[in-house]
């Protein structure tokens, strides 16, 4: 099929990639003319594991192309919209500039019988809107809604062989038209039995949402579990062990820390919220205010722990930050945790220094006050605090002795709760985790 993907970045560009590597014949379009350089060259413009290979290899067959024309969008079957909802300034509710931009500028462009994809995560009642306007714009374009659902660091493997499919659609000859092009669209995960789910728009809209503050609340549970077990002596760890192994609780996301950041999470609850207030159902939806509470609450847990391993007070302490990304295996740090408790750290008196494999020149646009330092042993050199952030590979195998060579103080927080306790008060350093003993 001839496929267009508004928005080349994150979603989008994965999205654009494994489209083409499914057989379809792909323009992404972006605005950002750098953005297209970097992708039409076969780069990726952010650290997606997998993603420069797939980019190669689908540009090879002359299916994927890259532009900033979206009149290079007509002709195309299909239109997925993957353009950003990001938090609007000063509020909690999502900004749908680049949406609303995206689905009127293709409007001149599609012709009856095209079908227009959401993809983007956006408030309930969005997508009913942007089918009127689409039905005045554009007679004869059907509009369907299908979230998505990548995990940073994995997003090529959900992309390719996702968990399930969820069409929203209109009723009527319409919604049978846009299922049958979203089936053939997906038709490789669809025939290794991929679970689809079609429904109407506004439940369409609601499951990336409600899957997302679903995740947000377990999280925020086992840290404000790791908060009790730390006032009473208890292990938060050996707590979501055995809470986990019940069926219906399970252990997946019951990792106690610094909590969650990214460009989901945060935005979308907070979003959800403000939908929510807008349709009279705020109530429902108050304990997500505790949840985002909980979450920012553990970073600055994180920086009173620091302080106090530091002999209760930051001034003029050199403090080494072990991750700058909002995860490993991803260059992302919108509103992470790490960059977060690093930033207060430094307003505390403290010199920091903060290391990260690949997020560095992100954190730098975002935090520039702070001091970055590639390599993991000059970071470390000379330290009175240590401080894991994001679970890298490479800082979950550090070598307690051989780090504390580097070191001035040998004081580490675990703020993942993801080394091993006993080795490291072996090797002599004052360990500290979150909400273990």
């Amino acid at each position: 099929m001839r496929l267009s993907v508004i928005g080349c970045g994150y979603l989008g560009a994965v999205h654009a990639a494994s489209m083409a590597k499914l057989g379809h014949d792909v323009v992404g379009i972006d605005v950002d003319q750098a953005k297209v350089n970097e992708l039409a060259a076969g780069r990726a413009p952010f650290f997606e594991p997998g993603l420069p290979e797939l980019l190669a290899e689908s540009q090879a067959t002359g299916r994927l192309k890259f532009s900033t024309d979206l009149a290079d969008a007509a002709g195309a079957d299909v239109h997925f919209v993957c353009v950003g909802t990001p938090q609007r300034k000063g509020e909690y509710a999502a900004d749908l500039r680049f949406v609303d931009a995206a689905v009127a500028g293709l409007a001149p462009y599609l012709k009856p019988g095209n079908i227009v994809v959401g993809k983007s995560t956006v408030p309930v009642g969005t997508a009913a809107r942007l089918a009127d306007q689409l039905a005045e714009d554009a007679p004869g374009a059907v509009l369907a809604w299908n979230p998505e659902f990548l995990r940073e660091g994995h997003a090529v493997q959900d992309t390719l062989s996702p968990d399930r499919f969820v069409y929203g659609v209109p009723d009527g000859a319409a919604g049978t038209a846009a299922v049958a092009a979203l089936d053939e669209v997906y038709a490789a995960p669809l025939s290794t039995g991929t679970p689809r789910l079609t429904v109407d728009y506004a439940t369409a809209e609601l499951v990336k949402t409600a899957a997302n503050s679903f995740l947000a609340t377990k999280i925020s549970f086992i840290n404000a579990m790791a908060e009790v077990c730390e006032a009473s002596g208890a292990d938060v760890s050996a707590l979501a062990d055995a809470i986990g192994m019940d069926d219906r609780i399970g252990r997946k996301f019951l990792n106690a820390g610094v909590g969650f950041g990214g460009g989901c999470l945060p935005k979308d609850i907070r979003a959800f919220m403000a939908r929510a207030g807008e349709l009279g159902a705020d109530q429902a939806l108050t304990f997500l205010r505790e949840v985002d509470a909980i979450n920012m609450r553990r970073r600055s847990k994180v920086v009173e722990m620091t302080r106090e391993i530091c002999g209760g007070s930051l001034m003029g302490k050199r403090v080494t930050i072990l991750g700058a990304a909002f995860k490993p295996e991803s260059d992302d740090v919108r509103d992470s945790p790490a960059l977060s408790a690093a930033a207060q750290m430094q307003l505390q008196g403290a010199t920091v220094t903060v290391t990260d494999p690949e997020a560095l020149q992100n954190a730098k646009g975002r935090f520039p006050e702070l001091t970055y330092e590639p390599v993991t042993e000059n970071a470390l050199l000379n330290a009175h605090a240590v401080v894991l952030l994001t679970e890298w590979k490479e800082y979950r195998n550090l070598d307690p002795a051989a780090t504390a060579a580097l070191v001035t103080d040998t004081n580490i927080i675990d703020g993942r709760n993801v080394l091993d306790p006993a080795a490291w008060r072996t090797a002599g350093w004052t360990y500290r985790s979150m909400g273990r003993p």
